[in-house]
């Protein structure tokens, strides 16, 4: 069995304009854990996720995936956007299909996977339903479940309980939990301390476009001489903050970037109702 990283982000950098979103990032990627990403706004957090799912190319440095250039692999990567991006006059099964067959994967295939997690999220009467007038969670939920019918090998999420309630915050946590348990990886990316020490097996702590520190929760508050995750952050991060970026700022970047995602090419009659 090889001992190769799943993921490699190697010497990567990224600009837009004369803005250097991240500077000499480099991270491996084990099989099997769930890594969190931890930033305020601004710090390079979504475009590292960005780059790791191949919808954007680095400036400098790659990204690869089993030794392969991610964009060549993206159906390898299952993605949940902050902004998640469903189509309200398609149910939530026609949501999930459609992507699937976008993949190459069967209906009867992406129904098995779709129901297996729709019964640990307890929404499998929600499958049948049009997604217009879903809640947040719900919407998260289902986003959850398109990301995974594909069967993927890594699940990058944005910000996955931002908006949530406890109840569906806390069934989100769990699934990713089961994730890991049955061999998955997740890459989680949040600015909430306490669900990164939570959720998460090891933290990348991303703060001005650069990578701080790296390891599990216990290793960062010892190599900081600190007494908590927190004060272990805020000692890391003690340089100012930068402004966002204006790429970070655009109205619905995050649904366009989805989109692309997807396909590039979306029909006119489902993508009016994104």
């Amino acid at each position: 069995m090889s001992n190769e990283p799943l993921l490699k982000v190697i010497s990567v950098s990224k600009k837009f304009a004369e803005i250097e979103a991240l500077t000499s990032v480099s991270i491996n990627i084990d099989s099997g854990q769930v890594i969190g990403l931890v930033g305020g706004n601004g710090a390079g957090k979504t475009t590292l996720l960005r780059l790791m799912a191949g919808v954007i190319e680095p400036t400098n440095g790659e990204v690869l995936f089993r030794n392969e250039k991610i964009s060549q692999v993206r159906r390898k990567i299952g993605v949940v956007p902050e902004s998640t991006g469903l189509y309200s006059r398609l149910t939530a099964w026609e949501n999930i299909r459609f992507h699937s067959r976008i993949y190459g994967v069967s209906d009867e295939k992406s129904w098995a996977r779709t129901y297996h997690f729709a019964r640990k999220l307890d929404i499998i009467d929600g499958l049948s339903r049009h997604t217009k007038g879903f809640s947040r969670g719900m919407r998260q939920k289902i986003a959850l479940l398109r990301a995974l019918a594909h069967g993927p090998d890594i699940l990058l999420l944005d910000e996955p309980t931002a908006g949530l309630d406890v109840t569906s915050a806390r069934t989100v946590r769990s699934l990713v939990g089961q994730l890991r348990n049955e061999g998955g990886t997740v890459i989680y990316s949040t600015h909430n301390l306490a669900e990164a020490q939570q959720v998460c097996d090891r933290i990348i702590i991303v703060h001005n476009g650069t990578i701080r520190a790296d390891g599990s929760p216990t290793d960062l508050i010892e190599i900081s001489n600190s007494k908590s995750l927190e004060e272990a952050y805020v000692s890391l991060t003690a340089d100012k903050a930068r402004p966002r970026t204006e790429e970070d700022k655009k109205e619905g970047v995050i649904s366009k970037w989805w989109s692309k995602f997807l396909t590039g090419s979306i029909p006119k009659e489902v993508a009016e109702d994104e």
